[in-house]
C-alpha cells in the first residue's frame, strides 16, 4: 500500500541546532498517529517539520513519492492540512468565511469561490456538526465551536493528510469526544491520514492506530497502543515517580497514602473504587479485600492501598489469604462496607464483616 507520508533521515530542531535526530516514519492512508510525551518534549517541533512550517535540520519528508521541499505551497495545501495551536483572530469574519479560506488552494488569483466551492464549504460545516454556526461571528463562538470551525477549514482543503497540534487542549470532555469521533470518521470513511499530538493519553489509547513517544531528544517508542500503553513505558516517558499508570483503565493514579492503616475497605465488583479515591484524597491509608485478581476493584486498590488481600480468579476461598485479612482487620478501628454483595463466591468478605460485628468495630457503609 502506498504511504501517504514518510520520512527519511529526518532531524528536527531550531536555528540549526538538532533536537531530535533520525526520525523514521511511514504512514498508510487512513491511519491515525498520535504523538505523546511531556511538555516541551518536541511534539510541536516534529509536527511543524512535517508540514514545512519549520525547516528540517536534515532529512526529507515525503508526501507519497514527492519530497515536501519540492512542492509549492498551493500543491502542499491541496494534499496536507494543518490545525496548529495558534489561535487566529480574524476581524469581521463569520464562521462560514473562515471555513471558506480552506478553498483558496483551488481558486484563481482573485480567490473567487464557485458554486462547487460553496457546496464543499457547506458539506465540511455539516461534517463537523457546525452548520448552525455558519453565520455567527468567528470571534464570538466558544473554544469547542472554534476548534470545529478550524477543522472544517482544514477539511475544505480536501487533503490526504491532516495534522493537528494539541487539538483538544482547550476543549471540555464533550467537545474532546466529538472532535476525536470526527477524526475517526474521516480516517475510516474517507481514508484520510491523521497525525496529532495529545496530552490526554487515555484518549490517545482509544483513537490511535499508532503512537509515537517523544521524550526531549529522542523518539523512545513507536508502535500500536497495545504495545505503547504499559505502566513501564508510560511511567518512564513521563517520569512518574509518585503515582502509577493503569493500562486497563487508561488512567493515572496519584501516590498511595502513607502510614499504618486503621481502616479496612470491604470491596469487590467495582464497589470499592469511589471509596479508594475518597480515602486517597484525604490521605488516609487503608487495607482492601478480599479480592480476586481479575476484579476491577483490584486494579485501583493495588496502587492506592497499603495492602490488598487478593487471590487468583476462579479459585475457591484461600484460607491463608482470609486469615491474613482477618489479622489486618483486627489491627484496624474502622471497616468501610463499600456495598459489595456478600455471596457464596466471596465468603471471605462475609468472614471479615462478621469479625467486625463481633468486635464491635465501627462499620461505615458506602462511603468513608
Amino acid at each position: 500500500m502506498t504511504h501517504t507520508l514518510s520520512t527519511q533521515g529526518l532531524t528536527v530542531g531550531y536555528d540549526g541546532q538538532p533536537l531530535i535526530r533520525e526520525i523514521t516514519l511511514s504512514l498508510r492512508r487512513g491511519e491515525i498517529l498520535s504523538l505523546i510525551g511531556p511538555n516541551g518534549a518536541g511534539k510541536s517541533t516534529i509536527l511543524k517539520s512535517l508540514t514545512r512550517h519549520l525547516a528540517p535540520i536534515a532529512g526529507t519528508v515525503y508526501l507519497e513519492n514527492d519530497a515536501l521541499c519540492g512542492l509549492s505551497p498551493r500543491q502542499i495545501a491541496r494534499r496536507l492540512a494543518v490545525v496548529l495551536t495558534e489561535r487566529i483572530r480574524p476581524e469581521m469574519m463569520t464562521c462560514y468565511d473562515v471555513v471558506a479560506t480552506g478553498r483558496y488552494p483551488y481558486t484563481g488569483h482573485l480567490g473567487t469561490l464557485t458554486a462547487a466551492d460553496h457546496a464543499v464549504i457547506c458539506r465540511c460545516l455539516d461534517c463537523v456538526r457546525a452548520g448552525d454556526l455558519a453565520d455567527r461571528p468567528f470571534a464570538c463562538v466558544s473554544d469547542g465551536q472554534r476548534q470545529r470551525i478550524m477543522l472544517a477549514r482544514a477539511l475544505c482543503q480536501e487533503p490526504e493528510i491532516i495534522v493537528l497540534d494539541e487539538p483538544t487542549s482547550f476543549l471540555d470532555i464533550r467537545h474532546k469526544i466529538e472532535l476525536l469521533n470526527i477524526l475517526l470518521e474521516m480516517a475510516r470513511e474517507k481514508g484520510m491520514t491523521v497525525i496529532l499530538s495529545l496530552h490526554e493519553i487515555d484518549l490517545a489509547a482509544k483513537v490511535s492506530d499508532r503512537v509515537m513517544c517523544v521524550q526531549g531528544d529522542r523518539i523512545t517508542h513507536l508502535g500500536t497502543p497495545e504495545e505503547i500503553f504499559t505502566p513501564q513505558i508510560i511511567g518512564a516517558l513521563y517520569g512518574i515517580e509518585h503515582g502509577s499508570y493503569d493500562v486497563r483503565f487508561g488512567s493515572v493514579e496519584l501516590g498511595k497514602p502513607q502510614g499504618t492503616p486503621d481502616t479496612f475497605v470491604l470491596c469487590g465488583g467495582g464497589c470499592g473504587i469511589p471509596v479508594f479515591r475518597q480515602l486517597q484524597r484525604r490521605r488516609i491509608p487503608f487495607y482492601a479485600g478480599v479480592l480476586f485478581d481479575n476484579d476491577m476493584d483490584y486494579a485501583v486498590a493495588r496502587p492506592l492501598a497499603t495492602r490488598v488481600f487478593v487471590q487468583p480468579a476462579f479459585t475457591s476461598e484461600d484460607a491463608r489469604v482470609t486469615q491474613a485479612a482477618l489479622e489486618a482487620l483486627d489491627a484496624c478501628k474502622t471497616l468501610i462496607h463499600s456495598g459489595v454483595p456478600i455471596l457464596e463466591g466471596n465468603r471471605a468478605c462475609g468472614a471479615l464483616l462478621r469479625r467486625a460485628l463481633e468486635k464491635g468495630m465501627e462499620i461505615r457503609r458506602n462511603e468513608p
